[in-house]
């Protein structure tokens, strides 16, 4: 097994359709846009052992030959929304490759934050992740060994679990094929999953970044996490936001309740707290440049 997981750890639109037409319009936006290169639709098998899926990404990368450093962007339980194009945009911005891997297109995963039978194997997104980064190693115009994930929410425990020491050989152990370069560094923003990874230890640079209110993915369990892998070496940093919520650095998002998500921490297992929060968006994008800057050198484009 990856790491505990369940749909609930991730922000989620109510109205499907809604949400669906903003993906659309953002990523038809995103790529009219684009003045580092027009993002483009690619498909790629993931890792899974002897029948292995293939799965869509939108790739957006700077102008230029490159090559250039890169990040796989895993998205939350509300799957791939039009804040994942916007991280892309920034990323290409700055200097970096980034593949937005969809994990529930291809598998027809509803966007609700709820368990059901359309559910995945806990193994199946961490295996994606993986199909991302040998993917971008292939390209000509990527540094192979520059490569960085992060995940939001749901996401950001497969971020951190494919720099997760014992993630890793439980993978080898089914029969998934590592790349002999691993990700240079993770990322995970209000990710689900940290107390799964207490006892764990990441065996390259994890930043954590998370809102002293989310009352979907507490902040508690992540410092809790962070602490005990720093305290077996490891290069783990947290930042915690107060008063920020989950999905925090959504912009044009309310502070409302969602109560049909899943979530474990409230009493009766539903609804969660979330809203955009200025402030800490913005140092979240300053504490990510840093991040990526110090472990991926990146090219003199990066600003």
């Amino acid at each position: 097994m990856v790491a505990a997981v369940h749909r609930s750890p991730r922000s989620v639109v109510t109205d499907g359709w809604r949400a669906a037409a903003a993906v659309a319009i953002a990523g038809a936006i995103f790529t009219a846009c684009a003045g580092h290169g027009v993002p483009r639709s690619v498909t790629f098998p993931n890792a899974t052992p002897a029948a292995p899926l293939q799965i869509v990404g939108t790739l957006a990368r700077p102008a230029g030959d490159g090559p250039f450093p890169a990040v796989v962007q895993l998205h939350g339980c509300a799957g791939v929304e039009a804040q994942s194009y916007h991280w892309a945009r920034w990323f290409a911005d700055h200097g970096y490759v980034a593949l937005v891997v969809d994990s529930f297109g291809p598998r027809k995963v509803k966007r609700d934050c709820r368990t059901g039978p359309d559910e995945p194997p806990v193994t199946a997104r961490f295996d994606d992740a993986i199909g991302a980064l040998r993917y971008l190693q292939s390209q000509p115009y990527v540094v192979h060994d520059r490569i960085a994930a992060i995940g939001w929410s749901q996401g950001g425990v497969f971020a951190m679990s494919v720099i997760n020491g014992p993630s890793l050989e439980r993978a080898k152990g089914r029969g998934v094929e590592l790349p002999a370069v691993g990700f240079a560094a993770g990322v995970g923003v209000y990710p689900g999953g940290c107390s799964s990874l207490v006892n764990q230890l990441v065996v390259r640079p994890l930043l954590v970044l998370i809102g002293g209110a989310d009352d979907w993915t507490p902040a508690a369990k992540c410092v809790e996490m962070v602490d005990a892998m720093k305290a077996r070496g490891a290069d783990a940093t947290i930042v915690i936001y107060p008063g920020a919520y989950h999905y925090f650095d959504k912009e044009g998002q309310r502070r409302e309740l969602l109560p049909d998500v899943e979530n474990e921490t409230r009493p009766g297992g539903f609804g969660a707290t979330v809203a955009y929060q200025a402030d800490a968006a913005a140092d979240a994008y300053r504490q990510v440049e840093r991040f990526l800057g110090r472990h991926l050198n990146p090219s003199s484009r990066s600003r």
